[in-house]
């Protein structure tokens, strides 16, 4: 295709954002009506506390897995066949957790789990799809106002806990699995939106923008791609540990919540509020943190996130079991300290991994965010199970640590580059970056 008959990029771009804006809310339903009954539906199948974590932690590995295979074939086909092909595999999953609850079996349930994990991969590609065709000084913006999207389905999704358990109810199936049934409905009309308005697919168009290959040349596996990109450019490295980190730091503490309050008899309609609240910290503000970090630096941001993680696990640390102002504040810092950390990490990910390698570079990110949460969280179950709550919290600290190490690191290699950058201009006598 010639320059000339390229399609308009800003206007494909603001069309892409409206479908991605959609998809993202509808599906982010899909995705979160489940969180505050996933670790009850785990425990009731299992018998067992230290198993409750079991589900949401199979969740986050099946992410992980679906986040590499994803972005392998949005390598080849584009970002609009990797979407579809995720929500649809979530969608299965919810059917196969709903089916769970039914036979009673904790090995159908974690199947389902694994697949409900694509969904949330796929949720996770679609950010890095708004930057496809953003300039660089915008991508943040681009990236969190995907991510706010998520903010509508995601905190409506946990309070149709209450509806979801009527639907239960109606269809004869046990109360936690309504939550799953009415998901699945989510994923399949986030994967119809994207399926018939994700056109033209904004990652082959920046390509060909480019004039790059529409597919990358065979230069061995993703994974190695991934790594040499790395390599290459080490603030990359820095993003992904303060990604992987605020991740597994969010997840260990959030998959424990609802059983800690529920040890306080807390009813199943606050558990989904304080969830709610939680989803609102991770995802309302996230436009603001984009132009935040957009203008003040992406690594200023990861180490403000750190920041905001702290006060959140000193606050779920000291939380009474049940409901309680501590842990309504506590949840919702520790969203809004991700949305910090994901959103700059994300969009530093997102600047700095070359065209060819783009896809390799955001699915190795993202299963190694994933990987590291799926750790987390299983620690999570045992930790609570043989200290508590409390020492849960306390325990991540050591994450939170690292996110600002992250941030710190990400800051001193980006001044590296740009004054190396300044240098060789000055060499050659360019003018400009």
């Amino acid at each position: 295709m010639s320059v000339d008959s390229l399609p308009d990029v800003a206007a494909v771009q603001r069309r892409t954002m409206r479908t991605l804006v959609a998809a993202q809310a509808v599906g982010a339903i899909g995705i979160t009506i489940g969180i505050a009954t996933a670790s009850l539906l785990a425990r009731d199948i299992s018998g067992s506390e230290s198993q409750a974590g079991l589900a949401q932690t199979f969740q986050v590995l099946g992410a992980a897995i679906a986040a590499y295979l994803l972005a392998r074939l949005m390598s080849v086909r584009g970002r609009r066949v990797g979407l579809v092909t995720g929500y649809l595999l979530g969608a299965a999953g919810a059917v196969l957790a709903v089916l769970a609850g039914v036979l009673d079996s904790m090995l159908v349930l974690l199947i389902g789990a694994v697949l409900l994990g694509s969904t949330t991969a796929a949720n996770s590609s679609a950010r890095y799809a708004a930057t496809d065709l953003a300039e660089d000084a915008h991508k943040g913006r681009a990236l969190s106002t995907v991510v706010w999207a998520t903010t509508i389905g995601a905190v409506a999704g946990p309070n149709l806990t209450g509806p979801a358990g009527a639907l239960a109810g109606w269809l004869g199936i046990p109360e936690l699995t309504g939550p799953f049934a009415l998901g699945s409905l989510g994923m399949l009309g986030a994967a119809l939106l994207t399926f018939l308005l994700l056109r033209p697919d904004p990652l082959l168009l920046a390509r060909e923008v480019a004039g790059a290959p529409a597919t990358p040349p065979d230069g061995g596996t993703g994974w190695r791609r991934a790594v040499a990109a790395t390599r290459e450019r080490p603030v990359i490295a820095f993003a992904v540990l303060a990604m992987a980190c605020s991740h597994a730091a969010m997840v260990a503490v959030m998959v424990m919540t609802p059983l800690h309050m529920e040890h306080g008899h807390a009813e199943l309609r606050v558990i989904g509020i304080v969830i709610s609240v939680h989803v609102l910290g991770m995802f309302a503000f996230s436009p603001l943190v984009g132009m935040l970090a957009d203008r003040t630096g992406r690594p200023a941001v990861l180490v403000e996130g750190a920041g905001l993680l702290l006060a959140a696990l000193v606050l779920a640390a000291r939380a009474p079991e049940g409901s309680s102002w501590e842990i309504f504040a506590a949840l919702f810092l520790l969203g809004l300290g991700w949305s910090f950390a994901t959103v700059a990490a994300s969009t530093l990910i997102a600047q700095h991994a070359p065209l060819d390698a783009r896809t390799d570079v955001q699915g190795a990110a993202d299963l190694v965010m994933g990987l590291t949460a799926a750790g987390a969280g299983g620690l999570a179950g045992v930790v609570v199970g043989a200290w508590g709550y409390p020492e849960l919290a306390i325990s991540a600290i050591g994450l939170v640590a690292l996110v600002a190490v992250g941030g710190l690191g990400a800051r001193a290699t980006t001044r590296a580059a740009t004054g190396d950058a300044a240098r060789d201009g000055t060499r050659t006598g360019r003018v400009g970056p």
